[in-house]
């Protein structure tokens, strides 16, 4: 089987090409900087240039194409708008699948994107999932809801720098998921007839609150964090002022954000069903405690080697040889 991968050297893009190349297919990435992408090629990726808001670029990358997976976003950083990225860009996308007759189109919404119309890129993921099934493509729909890999610059970071971390009042917990994870079933949607035609959710073991994750960093790091609590009615002010300056709409729309995360609601659905259609072991997934325990036991050892890297040279200045 023949894979393209869209938005293969984001966050979750990369963890995909590599659980594909590690399991034997044939991968090709979607890229506009091929710079930016030579990591993807030195795994053993093919790279073609390309751009999903620029639908000339691809019908030849979608040649000898199986499959497409698709794990592109725009950023708050991008100049092109979220409407342009994740809905035009992905209409082109999914018209330019089908018309190369692609087998598969693998897609990645949000988890309850339909029950939050007034946040633009909620109501995009659950327009383009309308337009994915109704496309006539062979599709399959995961819905995550936050990646573990975010947590370690919003907390363990400054954690560890005596920074301030920035909680947003009793925000929803949040089921994350290792994108290690998350990309484990994309793949094996490739080889589950079940899961055709169908919509899942892709979520962590449980549902973490803010508050719940400090602890936690805390205890592995044995250091006490700074918290910061930003009022979601300051956070809904910035997102009003935002709005008014076009280079400042993609801000806006990510802010909207803060309306689904406000609601006090956890962010998790049951999985039990889900592990069972993929062929999937629950207890391979990897836990949030396993996922921060790894990150801190590796940093906090990279430390201890620094510090004594520093104290031999400060022996070496203390005691010159004559």
């Amino acid at each position: 089987m023949n894979l393209l991968i869209v938005g293969a050297t984001g966050t979750l893009g990369r963890q995909i090409t590599r659980r594909a190349l590690d399991e034997g297919y044939q991968v090709r990435c979607l890229v506009r900087s091929f710079k930016k992408a030579a990591f993807l090629k030195e795994w053993g990726a093919e790279l073609v240039s390309g751009d999903i808001c620029d639908p000339e670029t691809l019908k030849p990358a979608l040649v000898g194409v199986t499959a497409v997976i698709d794990a592109a976003t725009t950023r708050a950083t991008d100049s092109l708008s979220v409407k342009q990225v994740d809905w035009e860009g992905k209409l082109n996308l999914i018209n330019a699948a089908k018309a190369a007759n692609v087998e598969r189109f693998i897609f990645f919404s949000i988890l309850d994107a339909e029950k939050y119309p007034n946040v633009p890129l909620m109501e995009i993921k659950r327009c383009t999932e309308t337009y994915l099934a109704e496309s006539g493509l062979g599709y399959t729909i995961l819905r995550p809801c936050g990646f573990m890999q975010g947590l370690i610059g919003q907390y363990a970071i400054p954690i560890l720098e005596g920074q301030a971390v920035w909680v947003m009042g009793d925000t929803s917990p949040i089921a994350y998921m290792d994108t290690q994870d998350i990309a484990r079933f994309a793949i094996q949607a490739l080889k589950v007839p079940e899961t055709i035609n169908r919509s899942f959710p892709v979520v962590g073991p449980r549902a973490w609150g803010a508050y719940e994750i400090i602890r936690l960093c805390e205890r592995l790091s044995g250091k006490e964090a700074k918290v910061s609590r930003m009022p979601i009615g300051l956070l809904r002010g910035v997102r009003n002022v935002t709005r008014f300056f076009q280079w400042t709409w993609n801000v806006s729309d990510r802010l909207a954000f803060t309306e689904v995360v406000g609601t006090g609601k956890p962010l998790t659905a049951p999985m039990d069903e889900v592990y069972a259609t993929f062929g999937l072991d629950s207890h391979a997934t990897t836990t949030l405690e396993a996922y921060m325990q790894d990150y801190f036991s590796r940093i906090l050892k990279k430390l201890k080697e620094l510090d004594y890297e520093k104290s031999k040279k400060k022996e070496k200045r203390k005691y010159p040889r004559f």
